[in-house]
């Protein structure tokens, strides 16, 4: 029964954040948003902390995923600004040509960023990792995983985010031997490589699955001499797991992952994954809500001069995953 209580919870939580449930009331308690990028359970766990954090702080939170991308983040920031929030933490999904829709929510209520940063704008703070030294960390398990070198694929939503640009920059530096330079752009469409690597271009799906399963499949088929796909979003990662499945070359091509889905977790645990780079996503959301409870509330020392709140990142391999994804569970309610 209890299993079947707990079923029914979870359906009803992934459908009340997908419409973006709101609790406000005529309480007095400062009002705050935070948006994700998409839908996907790495925010599931963003969400368990924004609840943690508006019991903790007294505030009233509203937390939405847009099922249809940046139109229905758009969308729903204009909503928010129109019902006068005291704040809003987005992570936003084209930056660069998102600004001026930024700046103009920051003229009217406290902002701020989370996971993926949108720099030019006034937003006040970003919370997050360091995305450039995260692609880092993820080229180290690529040379771990290629000590002799080989063609490499990668995958991601999007080129436009500030996270996906950072992550895929940081991979390719770090793997060819380069110096660090988080502003370095290296175009996709070409391929980069040096005496050992190859990247091959980056398959880009927005955030639509089939999509990535057809560019898993598109990069085994056009490249039979691949060496390891690389999966820069949570959900890229266990698309090619089916693919690499499908194929009879689970083990075979290397896979190299970020963030913590469960089937990556496990494919870790099996040797069908190599490791992968998580971030904190319940601490993005529990401070996110801190800061903006604070702001609300008129205190501004919560801003540091840096403008940047680091949640850093690690690398989770086959003998870290037992204990974090027993704390994953924990903090989703699971354990």
């Amino acid at each position: 029964m209890r299993s079947k209580t707990l079923f029914a919870c979870a359906v009803l939580a992934l459908f009340s954040v997908v419409l973006g449930c709101s609790r406000s009331s005529k309480s007095g308690k400062p009002r705050i948003a935070f948006v994700t990028n998409c839908v996907a359970p790495f925010w599931a766990i963003a969400g368990a902390g924004v609840e943690a954090a508006e019991a903790k702080f007294d505030v009233e939170t509203t937390f939405f995923m847009p099922p249809g991308g940046i139109a229905d983040q758009k969308n729903k920031l204009e909503d928010l600004l129109a019902s006068q929030m005291d704040g809003i933490a987005v992570s936003p999904i084209d930056p660069a040509n998102q600004t001026a829709d930024l700046d103009r929510i920051a003229q009217r209520t406290n902002l701020i960023t989370h996971d993926s940063d949108a720099p030019n704008s006034k937003r006040l703070v970003y919370v997050g990792m360091d995305n450039y030294q995260a692609g880092r960390m993820c080229g180290k398990l690529i040379k771990q995983a290629l000590p002799n070198g080989g063609k490499i694929a990668s995958f991601v939503a999007n080129i436009s985010q500030d996270n996906s640009r950072k992550r895929r920059q940081g991979m390719i530096d770090e793997v060819l031997g380069r110096s660090e330079d988080p502003n370095r752009f290296d175009p996709p469409g070409q391929v980069y490589k040096n005496d050992k690597y190859e990247f091959l271009d980056t398959f880009t799906d927005a955030a639509d699955h089939a999509k990535g399963k057809a560019n898993a499949e598109d990069a085994l088929n056009a490249h039979p001499d691949l060496a390891a796909m690389v999966g820069l979003f949570e959900y890229n990662t266990p698309l090619c797991l089916e693919v690499l499945k499908q194929a009879g070359k689970l083990g075979k091509i290397q896979m190299i992952s970020f963030d913590e889905a469960d089937e990556t977790l496990r494919g870790i645990q099996e040797g069908t994954v190599v490791g992968t780079v998580v971030q904190d996503p319940y601490n993005y959301g529990y401070k996110s809500i801190e800061v903006l409870a604070a702001l609300a509330r008129g205190d501004q020392s919560v801003i540091p001069a840096s403008k940047f709140i680091d949640i850093p990142g690690r690398v989770i391999d086959k003998a870290t995953v037992d204990a974090f994804w027993a704390d994953k569970k924990k903090k989703l309610g699971e354990g």
